[in-house]
Order: C-alpha cells, then sequence, then structure tokens
C-alpha cells in the first residue's frame, strides 16, 4: 500500500521510483491476464474471433510494455492446445500477481447475459464472484480491468472503485457485435487492437475504442447502440496518464 501511494505521488510528479538496471516499461511489475472465455457463437457453433482477440492482444499488450513473463494468456476452449479451466486461469492469475505486485491488468473476451461472463464450457462468471477475485489477487494496486462481452457494464459498479479503471464492451442493458462465425474479432476487442497502435495510455485507450465501436455500429446500422462503458477511479485519474505505452509499440520492455 505504501508503495503504491508513493509510486502515485512520484509519477504525478514526473519523479522515477528506483528500479532495476534496464527497465524500460511503465508496466515493469504488473500481472497481467488475457482470457479467452469462450469459443462458440450464439448458437453453439465455433469460432475463432475470442481466440484471435486473445492472441493478438496478448502480443499488442506486450508492444505497450507488459511483461510476458508477469503475462497469463489462455484458451478456456476445451479442444486448444494447451487447454486450461476457468479456476486454473484465475490461479496463474493470483500466482503471477504473487510475484508481480505493482499493479494487475485483466482482461476477458467472450459472451456475456446479464447474469455476467461465460466462463468456460458450462460457466458463468457472476459480478458477485468476479469482485472478490480480483480484490483478493490484486488488493489496493492500481488496477485496469477490461471485459469484452455483451452486457458486460453489469460488472462496473461493483468493480469500480478509486484504485480502478474499468471498461466493458457495452452497457448493462445492451448487446456487444462481432462474435458471427465470420468475424475476426469481436468489435470491441478489434477497436482495443486499433488503438493500442497510437494512443499514450489507457484513458486515452478507452475513448479511441468508445468512439471506434461508435462509428463502426453507425457505419452498419446496428442497433441499439452497445455503448461501451468506463469508470475511472480518482486515484487512477492521477496515475493513468504517467502510465504510457512503449512509444511505437517497442517490445523492448516486455
Amino acid at each position: 500500500m505504501v508503495r503504491w501511494i508513493t509510486a502515485v505521488l512520484c509519477a504525478a510528479l514526473g519523479l522515477a521510483l528506483p528500479s532495476g538496471a534496464g527497465a524500460q516499461s511503465r508496466f515493469d511489475g504488473w500481472a497481467s491476464a488475457v482470457i479467452a472465455a469462450d469459443w462458440r457463437d450464439g448458437h453453439g457453433r465455433p469460432i475463432a474471433a475470442f481466440d484471435n482477440a486473445r492472441r493478438d492482444l496478448t502480443a499488442a499488450f506486450q508492444r505497450a510494455g507488459f511483461s510476458s513473463e508477469a503475462m497469463v494468456s489462455v484458451s478456456l476452449r476445451p479442444d486448444a492446445p494447451q487447454p486450461v479451466q476457468a479456476e486454473e486461469s484465475l490461479r496463474r492469475f493470483a500466482a503471477t500477481a504473487e510475484r508481480a505486485t505493482r499493479g494487475c491488468l485483466f482482461y476477458v473476451t467472450s459472451h456475456g447475459s446479464p447474469e455476467g461472463l461465460v466462463f468456460g464450457p458450462d460457466a458463468t462468471l457472476a459480478p458477485e464472484r468476479l469482485i472478490p477475485v480480483l480484490r483478493r489477487i490484486c488488493g489496493e494496486r492500481p488496477t485496469v480491468v477490461v471485459l469484452s462481452a455483451c452486457f458486460s457494464g453489469v460488472f462496473v459498479d461493483g468493480l469500480k472503485g478509486p484504485n480502478r479503471m474499468v471498461m466493458t464492451a457495452a452497457r448493462r442493458d445492451r448487446s456487444s457485435f462481432g462474435c458471427a462465425a465470420d468475424a475476426t474479432y469481436p468489435y470491441f476487442d478489434e477497436c482495443v487492437l486499433d488503438g493500442l497502435k497510437t494512443t499514450p495510455d489507457f484513458i486515452a485507450l478507452s475513448r479511441a475504442a468508445t468512439a471506434c465501436v461508435a462509428a463502426r455500429e453507425q457505419a452498419e446500422n446496428l442497433s441499439p447502440a452497445s455503448e461501451p462503458q468506463t469508470a475511472i477511479g480518482g486515484t487512477m485519474q492521477l496515475l493513468l496518464p504517467t502510465l504510457r505505452f512503449n512509444p511505437g509499440g517497442d517490445s523492448s520492455g516486455s
């Protein structure tokens, strides 16, 4: 807790924290997870969009400065080359966060419902389940949560806090788009990928992704609009502008 407060103050004042030789990323010491939690369309047929997003978001966040050694990138698809059970994915993230203690990034792409996220073959990850899990794993450290799914806005009220930034692909009462069999990525994930190429930090990324989703839905006459949501706590409002992505997607810090 003391180190986190010190980090916020130093970042806001433009000072550097002591770190090991060669540290180049603002996200050194952050634990991260990118999880593709479903692999089916609305009719239960296999699709590639979620796994495509996980693969390319993993690479994009590493280019932005997140360490591959402190990142859990898994698919909950049963026939994946290295299948992972839902609870095991959370255990891996917890173990990673025990080693990398400066911050957390937790990103899930999946289907969703008003009850929560599809999280594996037969499970729903409800807000009342995810909220204590992230509290236990990440505690009071700076945490960015990104949930890409229909109705994912249902998580915002329970997850938001001074040390949190929460981004969701849709309002609590809206679907999101891009999960059909012919989709390369869900629309929100694709907009995050596009934003990571040009934006300097998570606040700018949220704005860019929201505008990108709105423009695509309008262009394709999709209704009602998904209206992605963002909640940024007071401490994170100060800290996030100082946590800049590696310029030009430089991966040297990962």
